[in-house]
């Protein structure tokens, strides 16, 4: 699709940024030689309103966090996520090492994942102590990806087709599972993709590095990505750049997989190995790995939809490349949460997708094919249409729904209440429920997870799902920690909280220096 830079060097003229091949079915410049080249949208970047994007990503924003806040308070978590990642953003914002009891009494969760940057959320956390505002961050987060997409499919494509892509891209189900799965440290990667792929479409190559180097503090895959960032530099004739860049990526990645995360794990092993080594307890070997890429209906449907919301025109773009790394990982593991369309995994793609999408269109409205040609006139309302189509089965239509909006059921109330009887700074044991309207203000473990710690509450919610009905939770309480015994606080409804009525232990582990 490309033509290389044969001599490696930039020829252009000072100040002016070396052409980019349009690919093989781009028609010749109808512009007679020596028309001034300010007339194509590439040159128009600069005269792109920016307010109406700014608004279409207030509203966006708006919409992700109705969806988060109203999830929260109908204290409707999906997971022990969002939990994990306040414990982390208050340990920052205290300017503490970022332990997480949630995973584990005393667990630095640099051994988990590497995701230092969530460290910048510790100046919002101060203004605002709450996981709510680590789901307006993401929310914030998510809408300035907007924004960059729309504007930039503006600048290359003009007229109305940035704010189609601007929707295509915020009604997106990549976007929208990832509001529904609560806060995760990706939401700092789209934006960031975003402006990667916005400066190689508008061949700011020096952009495109340095906004990709943050990257490899996101997440410890994304050195990955950061080497394909690097690969196209080089295809796009920034060859010392590229090469260099891609060696950063490599290099980051292996020594953040074998390096950092061991260092700073107690097991001393980058535990998530055993999601592409291990199904259940049986080993898998690579080979088996790699065959099996393909063995599942869920992975072709997840592969199928994420090019089909693009009206498969990113498949069109080189840019589609910096997709493969994640796709790659998540292929070959053997977690069947991994493979499909839920959670918040497919975030990271959609920005990518989308300027693919452009870049698709760009490409192809020259083309010497006749349907090509026709086809790229209308694949960015196709694209907007099939976000909107596919909205009545994804989370935001919720927000179309009253009972979305009620917090007042008796099953909140109870939770409620619950949350009134433990005391604020208390050590705490529970599950999802309640988790992450504890990290605040108390240290917060994953029940049945920090063993020998005599916590002075254990709080359940008996209709969580577990795999034995509690019959009584007083003994469920002691069986959990036999050094300890507890009585009944509260009960109301499905919530139970349990306080401990012996002394606390002397030795604590994961506090007090253990």
């Amino acid at each position: 699709m490309l033509e290389l830079n044969k001599s490696g060097t930039d020829r252009s003229e000072p100040g002016r940024l070396p052409a980019q091949d349009p690919g093989p079915d781009a028609a010749p410049d109808p512009r007679p030689a020596g028309a001034s080249p300010s007339t194509g949208p590439d040159a128009s970047a600069g005269r792109v309103p920016l307010r109406p994007y700014l608004i279409a990503g207030a509203i966006l924003c708006a919409l992700y966090f109705l969806y988060s806040y109203f999830q929260y308070a109908r204290f409707g978590s999906p997971s022990w996520d969002l939990g994990i990642f306040e414990q982390e953003v208050r340990a920052y914002a205290g300017f503490d090492a970022p332990v997480v009891d949630i995973k584990g009494p005393g667990y630095l969760i640099l051994g988990d994942h590497f995701s230092p940057i969530v460290a910048l959320l510790a100046p919002l956390y101060w203004i605002w102590p709450s996981a709510e505002s680590l789901l307006f961050a993401q929310a914030a987060l998510f809408a300035l990806g907007a924004v960059i997409v729309g504007r930039t499919t503006q600048q290359i494509l003009g007229g109305r087709s940035g704010l189609c892509v601007t929707v295509a891209y915020g009604l997106s189900w990549g976007i929208q599972e990832a509001v529904k799965a609560d806060f995760h440290e990706i939401a700092f990667a789209v934006p960031l993709l975003a402006l990667v792929c916005r400066a190689l479409l508008l061949k700011r190559y020096t952009a495109a590095l340095l906004w990709s180097l943050p990257l490899v503090l996101v997440k410890e895959d994304l050195g990955a990505t950061v080497a394909v960032v690097g690969f196209l530099l080089f295809v796009y004739g920034r060859r010392l750049q590229g090469a260099l860049l891609a060696a950063f990526g490599v290099a980051a990645f292996v020594v953040t997989l074998v390096v950092l995360i061991p260092a700073a794990s107690s097991a001393g092993r980058y535990d998530y190995w055993t999601k592409i080594d291990k199904n259940g307890e049986q080993d898998v070997s690579m080979l088996d790995s790699v065959l099996g890429v393909l063995n599942s209906s869920v992975k072709i449907e997840m592969l199928v939809f994420l090019i089909g919301i693009t009206a498969f025109m990113a498949l069109r773009s080189p840019l589609t490349l910096l997709i493969v790394p994640t796709l790659g990982w998540r292929l070959l593991s053997q977690d069947s949460n991994h493979w499909g369309m839920v959670w918040h995994y497919s975030a990271i793609l959609m920005p990518v997708l989308f300027l693919a999408l452009a870049d698709g269109v760009r490409r192809s409205r020259g083309s010497h094919r006749p349907w090509l040609a026709s086809y790229a006139k209308v694949a960015v309302p196709v694209a907007a249409a099939i976000a909107v189509a596919m909205t009545q089965h994804l989370p935001l239509r919720d927000l179309l729904r009253p009972e979305t909006y009620r917090t007042d059921d008796a099953r909140s109330q109870a939770a409620r209440a619950a949350l009134d009887a433990i005391p604020a700074g208390s050590r705490v044991e529970t599950d999802i429920t309640l988790m992450a309207h504890l990290t605040s203000d108390r240290t917060v473990y994953w029940v049945g997870g920090a063993p020998g710690t005599a916590p002075d509450i254990v709080a359940i919610n008996l209709d969580f799902g577990w795999s034995r009905p509690i019959q009584d939770p007083v003994a469920y309480a002691e069986q959990l920690h036999p050094e300890a015994r507890y009585r009944l606080k509260h009960r109301g409804g499905s919530f139970v909280v349990m306080e401990r009525t012996t002394p606390e232990p002397d030795r604590i582990p994961g506090v007090r220096g253990d």
